[in-house]
This record gives C-alpha cells, sequence and structure tokens, in this order.
C-alpha cells in the first residue's frame, strides 16, 4: 500500500514538472531537466529526455524513433577542446568548443550567439579544415581569429581522475603561414592519435580516495600562513594596464 502511494506520487510530480515546463514554453522560457542520477545515465532520465524531444521539437517523436532505431550511429566518436581568441575593435573575445572526430570526420558542438559558432556537421576530413570554418565564420563578423588552442582527447571513461589538456597546442594563426598552420594542425592529429593507444591511468578506489591528501604537505604537518610582512600593503594599488581605444564609436560585435 505505501509503495503504491508514493509511486503515486512520484508520478504526480513527474506530470507536474513536465506541465511546468509546457507552461515556460510558452511565456518563451528554456525548460531544462538536471540529472540527478549521476553517470552513467540511467533508464529513467533518458525516457525523461527523449518525452522532452518529442514535446519541444517539430518533429519530436518522429525524430526520437529514428535516431533510437538507428543502426549505422558513430560507435567511437572522439572528444577535444578548441578555443579561440579573436580580436575586434582592438578587444579581445575568447570561445570555446568541444570538437569532435569519428570514422576520419571532424566536427565541433558548442554554445554561441551565432550559429556558425558553435556547430559544424562531422563532414570536414581533416582538423584544418575545421579551423579554417570557423576562421570564415569569424571574418563574416569583422572578426580576426588571433589565437587557436587545442587540447588532446578527453577520456570517455566517467569516473576518470586524469586531467583534460585544454591547451596541448597554441597557435597564433595571424603569426603562421597556410602551410605552417597545417603542417602545426597535422601533427596535433597526429598527437592526438597516439594518446588513443596509450591507457589512460587507473581511477582511484573509494578508499584511496579518502587517504589522499594534499602532495605538497606532510601528513600532520601545520599550515603555512602568510605573515605580514608577505601581505600586500594596504596602500599599494595593482595598475591596470590601459587598453587601447575602441573604434568605431565604442561599437562591438560580439560572437
Amino acid at each position: 500500500m505505501l509503495r503504491a502511494t508514493v509511486g503515486s506520487v512520484s508520478q504526480e510530480r513527474d506530470e507536474e514538472q513536465e506541465d511546468e515546463g509546457e507552461e515556460e514554453l510558452r511565456d518563451g522560457g528554456v525548460p531544462f531537466y538536471v540529472n540527478r542520477g549521476g553517470l552513467p545515465v540511467d533508464e529513467e532520465t533518458w525516457e525523461r529526455m527523449w518525452r522532452h524531444v518529442a514535446r519541444i521539437h517539430p518533429n519530436g517523436e518522429g525524430l526520437g524513433k529514428e535516431i533510437r532505431a538507428a543502426t549505422d550511429l558513430p560507435k567511437g566518436v572522439e572528444r577535444f577542446p578548441l578555443s579561440f581568441q579573436s580580436q575586434f575593435s582592438g578587444n579581445h573575445f575568447h570561445h570555446i568548443v568541444l570538437g569532435v572526430h569519428s570514422g576520419g570526420r571532424f566536427g565541433a558542438l558548442g554554445i554561441s550567439r551565432r550559429e556558425d559558432l558553435m556547430f559544424k556537421p562531422l563532414e570536414l576530413r581533416t582538423l584544418m579544415d575545421l579551423v579554417q570554418e570557423f576562421e570564415g565564420a569569424y571574418r563574416g563578423y569583422w572578426h580576426t581569429l588571433r589565437k587557436v588552442r587545442i587540447g588532446q582527447y578527453v577520456s570517455h571513461d566517467p569516473h576518470s581522475v586524469e586531467q583534460i589538456e585544454w591547451k596541448h597546442s597554441i597557435l597564433d594563426v595571424d603569426k603562421l603561414t597556410k602551410e605552417e598552420l597545417r603542417k602545426e594542425l597535422e601533427r596535433h592529429t597526429r598527437d592526438m592519435r597516439l594518446k588513443i593507444g596509450k591507457p589512460a591511468p587507473p581511477s582511484p578506489t573509494k578508499d584511496r580516495r579518502n587517504s589522499m591528501g594534499s602532495p605538497h604537505r606532510v601528513p600532520n604537518s601545520p599550515v603555512r600562513r602568510i605573515s605580514r610582512v608577505e601581505r600586500r600593503p594596504s596602500g599599494e594599488k595593482k595598475v591596470l594596464e590601459q587598453k587601447p581605444s575602441a573604434d568605431m564609436n565604442g561599437y562591438q560585435i560580439r560572437v
């Protein structure tokens, strides 16, 4: 009896949340769900996400069935961070997307005010083609691409303790010729392929994580405090670097 009551309360709560989501859609809001089940995503959370797609997408129900029944979806998609630094009217702007690589093709996923600065289909043959796609998009908004930072492949293990390598390669696009940029990107592609063959460091057990302390401190050692001599005098002020004045009457095009 108690179990049936708990189940009905949970069902009513889900229906209330779905009703709230529909109200937000009518009001122009964007509903989202929080995964409280951790990783890997459990079946209940997946079903809830598919219902959300079916509700907000014009062909959501048909699209969901098509994707779930597909047998040719890529199985081993590799992911890597890809960030850009552009310049417009004397100011610098930073942007990052998730580069993807599968089946010998490159693409990207991300969030941006501009559609061509967040999504690139998984159909570009080389990393050079992917970077040039973004560079052309930046030119379309009168931005000059200055730097490209590319990281290594991110581990697929949700419990991995391996740190993400955000900036394995830092390329000054405006200082490299097209041929030099192509060679650097080919070198980075080879480095990423070599990492696939290397085993990832093992994840620590629960007992080991609890026993792990700071690597820079000896157990039971006192905490070092900053003395008054080392502190910055209150009268000392940090000198701010003056930025060049923006042209075009301070007008900025953000990306």
